[in-house]
């Protein structure tokens, strides 16, 4: 029991599930979810080395058939996977790490690329995925991934300001001692019920509107219009009443009313 308890610590810490065999996974890179193909062996992650890096953009990806490997351009970075060698050069510099070439994909060791490009991988528990953050993005790749979601979710017909404003609460959450300290915890908040009707109906997981994007964007970068609000409801899907008789009135934008 004990080796399997560090098994799973060591396995979420290496982006990996405590598992022997290879098993798809789910990959998001700034918010973006990589096409399918990604999965964990030996703990692991591996990734097509063409979605990553699409998905990270400004690359141009090539197969080098003299050379017998995978070439990567962006700008006056060159970036070379050879799969005879089980090695990964980026900018001269060159990597051990497994590459191998499945149904004509190039796979390559996620965190190994991602930090050797100056991002960052995490494992993300309610993704059961890898979460990739680049060098150069505004924000964490997990609360942008998350927050767009849950408004999305929780206001997509909304107007952006209302959109703006959901988002607040959840950021207003986080900076709360009454609450997790993360957006993804207080989103997936649990301790006294589900928080947020879309996690128990399972609407937090469809892709954002494209509106809802640009609210998460705003929101992250600083942007409040509710104030200290810490809850919300709509009037036409719920009564309200715990919220009506336990905190003070904020505002009201569009279809939600927004409490203190």
């Amino acid at each position: 029991m004990k080796r399997q308890v560090l098994c799973g610590l060591l396995a979420a810490a290496s982006l990996s599930l405590p598992v022997q065999a290879a098993r798809a996974v789910p990959v998001q890179a700034d918010g973006t979810v990589l096409k399918s193909g990604s999965y964990v062996e030996q703990g692991v992650t591996y990734v097509p080395l063409r979605y990553l890096l699409d998905a990270l953009g400004g690359w141009t990806v090539s197969w080098d058939s003299a050379e017998q490997e995978a070439v990567a351009v962006s700008g006056s970075l060159r970036l070379a996977a050879d799969p005879a060698a089980d090695t990964i050069t980026i900018g001269g510099r060159e990597y051990a790490g497994r590459v191998t070439v499945e149904n004509g994909r190039t796979y390559v060791p996620l965190r190994l690329v991602t930090e050797a490009l100056g991002g960052s991988a995490e494992w993300d528990p309610y993704l059961g995925g890898a979460a990739v953050t680049s060098a150069g993005a505004a924000h964490d790749a997990a609360d942008f991934y998350w927050l767009s979601r849950i408004i999305s979710a929780e206001s997509g017909g909304e107007c952006l300001e209302g959109q703006i404003a959901v988002g607040n609460v959840v950021l207003n959450r986080v900076a709360s001692r009454e609450f997790p300290d993360t957006i993804p915890g207080v989103i997936f908040d649990r301790v006294d019920g589900v928080q947020f009707e879309p996690v128990s109906n399972g609407t937090v997981y469809k892709a954002p509107t494209a509106q809802a994007m640009e609210a998460a964007r705003r929101v992250l970068a600083g942007e409040n219009v509710i104030g200290d609000a810490l809850y919300f409801y709509a009037p036409a899907l719920s009564q309200g009443l715990w919220i009506n008789a336990n905190r003070t009135y904020c505002k009201t934008i569009g279809c939600h009313r927004f409490y203190l």
